[in-house]
């Protein structure tokens, strides 16, 4: 293990979800590097908790990717593979394809308005190029647009796969490397979505990730 963790103190959440998010966004940030050996007695003693939220936190990271069990062998963090990121970055871009389509047809004003403005931080941060907050930007508006589509459904996949997608679409680059023309696009989008064309703003997003 790289460093220790500071013991938790639940608040009003599940213990298991917090040992879930804690582990995974230890993963993600590298403070578990991929390969790493996870002993659950270990990580329950340095977050404070008993091995039963870690042990259910492993299983969970195992289902989405995060971690590989080779029983009576080994509990480690996995290492990406470019298969994996590649799968989920077309995953992703069709899901959200869906999910816009989805939102403009059962989100409220103010509910789409609120995903709307995400996207307007999606826009600027594509008009000055600047790729990490290009990635930055996107996951906050996929964030709104998951929750606009007003699908529990969906809501909830998201919530559950959200470690495993941040991991596997940090690697990620626009398609559209010229800013000019790629911004025109998701202004275009935008557009779509203010006047509700679902099927319009399903083909531009699309189109922005080399769907169409």
């Amino acid at each position: 293990m790289t460093i220790p963790f500071a013991p938790l103190a639940p608040r009003g959440t599940v213990l298991g979800d917090e040992v879930y998010a804690r582990l995974g966004e230890a993963i993600l940030s590298g403070s578990l590097a991929p390969g790493e050996r996870l002993r659950d007695h270990d990580l329950a003693e340095w977050l404070g908790v008993s091995r039963t939220p870690v042990r259910e936190a492993l299983q969970r990271l195992e289902r989405v990717g995060l971690v590989e069990v080779s029983p009576h062998r080994y509990t480690r963090v996995s290492t990406p593979n470019d298969k994996a990121q590649s799968d989920t970055l077309e995953f992703v871009a069709y899901l959200m394809g869906n999910a816009a389509r989805m939102a403009v047809l059962h989100a409220s004003d103010d509910v789409l308005d609120d995903a709307l403005a995400e996207l307007d931080a999606v826009i600027a941060a594509s008009r000055t190029d600047d790729y990490p907050a290009l990635l930055e930007t996107s996951h906050a508006f996929f964030a709104k647009l998951t929750r606009a589509t007003g699908n529990v459904a969906i809501i909830r996949f998201m919530r559950e796969a959200e470690l495993a997608i941040r991991r596997n679409v940090a690697t990620w680059r626009p398609l559209i490397e010229c800013p000019v023309g790629r911004t025109s696009t998701y202004e275009r989008f935008r557009e779509a979505m203010i006047q509700r064309d679902g099927p319009k703003a399903e083909a531009l997003l699309r189109e922005l990730h080399g769907l169409s």
